[in-house]
């Protein structure tokens, strides 16, 4: 028996960060964390962006919600302060930002590799703990790639083709068909959502939730005659 968890999510996501480490707070004090499976889809924030492009996170925050820069920068060092309570590193100045499409190409081939998970905490750690550019910079994400145990030729390979497009694409229908506008957004076992980086307890309630459906007897509504292996039953006259 096991909960089957999918969590659609961003890199240039900060609540997608947070929300996946209290999401995994939640799991580790799970009693049957063995038990749940969990496979991270695809959902791009800004699809638009060109792929070579990358810029300040500031800025571009500042533009897009139509606020001064200042109050960006502000909104930034909350987001740092969040992420120090859940034990995570936060650049709150010099990130930038951009296209996420072949990171997604690259969590997909991470997810058939068995390695997803290392996968994405490398690309949150390059993204929100170190200032180093991330997006429009293929080497730097082959880097990332690599040192999270990927094979450098399969990650080139998948770079230079459009492998993987169709699922990232399946993905993002699927969070469209959920009715998901916004990332972080869980799923458990198709049954139950959490949209957003909620506390801990709101994660332990719905893998409480989840497990209690999946261990649920099933009910008889009801018993006739029927064959079984051991042939059919004959009714009696």
């Amino acid at each position: 028996m096991t909960v089957d968890v999918e969590v659609w999510t961003d890199i240039n996501c900060p609540f997608c960060y947070l929300g996946k480490a209290r999401f995994e707070q939640a799991l580790e004090g799970f009693a049957h964390r063995a038990d749940v499976r969990v496979v991270h889809r695809s959902f791009e924030l800004d699809p638009a962006v060109p792929a070579e492009e990358s810029g300040s996170v500031v800025e571009h925050i500042a533009h897009k919600y139509g606020i001064p820069v200042a109050q960006a920068e502000a909104n930034e060092r909350g987001l740092g302060a969040q992420a120090a309570e859940a034990g995570l590193e936060y650049q709150t100045s010099g990130r930038d930002y951009g296209n996420s499409f072949d990171m997604h190409r690259i969590l997909h081939l991470a997810l058939e590799q068995g390695v997803q998970e290392r996968v994405l905490d490398a690309l949150y750690a390059a993204n929100f703990a170190d200032t180093a550019p991330l997006f429009g910079d293929r080497e730097r994400l082959v880097e990332v790639a690599v040192g999270a145990g990927l094979a450098e030729a399969d990650v080139r390979r998948v770079l230079d083709s459009d492998e993987y497009a169709d699922a990232v694409r399946a993905d993002e229908e699927q969070a469209a068909a959920f009715g998901a506008s916004g990332v972080p957004f869980f799923v458990f076992d198709r049954r139950y959502a959490v949209s957003g980086a909620q506390p801990a307890e709101v994660f332990t309630d719905a893998l409480e939730r989840a497990w209690a459906d999946a261990a649920s007897s099933l009910q008889v509504v009801a018993d006739g005659d029927a064959c079984g292996p051991d042939g059919c039953a004959v009714p009696q006259r």
